[in-house]
């Protein structure tokens, strides 16, 4: 059975949020293809509103993976 150090543990959440921002920019561009004029103009704001949500989002998450391997590096060095 393989033992996940938590680097291991890390590197793994973060490959998996860099994945999901690739697949809520994926997804932001299929909602726009084929559109033009007014239905593009209207699909892209509403599209571009939900990316920012799903970017701010995993940001947020990526941010509590960083922060919490860095404060278990500091309490394992006290």
């Amino acid at each position: 059975m393989p033992t996940f150090t938590p680097n291991r543990i890390q590197a793994r959440k973060l490959k998996e949020l860099d994945e999901r921002r690739a697949r809520a920019w994926g997804a932001y561009r299929d909602s726009l293809r084929d559109l033009a004029g007014r239905d593009y103009d209207e699909a892209e704001h509403r599209s571009w509103e939900r990316l920012q949500r799903k970017l701010r989002e995993l940001e947020a998450q990526r941010a509590e993976v960083v922060g919490g391997a860095t404060e278990a590096r500091a309490s394992a060095e006290h």
